[in-house]
């Protein structure tokens, strides 16, 4: 006996997740928050972001350096610069 399987694409319009792990469920949370949404929109966001279909490519802002910024002198700032621009340069040979 054979049988036969056709797969059809259906799609889909509501999905049920169960046992979303703390740290997901505060991260959707979190999202929905600072992006004033409903946690449905937020989980779709966040869906399309990590999955890379998200609806116009907008480019995603991370804020977990934030509390760096402007916390160097002028003097150490200057410093770094000094020390990376021989990491900055281009080695045309490299790229052949």
């Amino acid at each position: 006996m054979q049988h036969e399987v056709h797969h059809q694409e259906v799609p889909v319009n509501a999905v049920t997740v169960r046992n979303l792990p703390p740290g997901v469920a505060k991260a959707v949370k979190e999202k929905a928050r600072k992006e004033k949404l409903s946690l449905n929109k937020a989980i779709v966001r966040l869906l399309e972001e990590a999955t890379g279909v998200e609806k116009g490519k907008k480019k995603v802002v991370h804020h977990d350096l934030d509390r760096f910024f402007g916390t160097w002198t002028k003097e150490e700032a200057d410093a770094f610069d000094e020390a990376m621009r021989e990491h900055r340069q281009i080695d045309p040979e490299m790229w052949k």
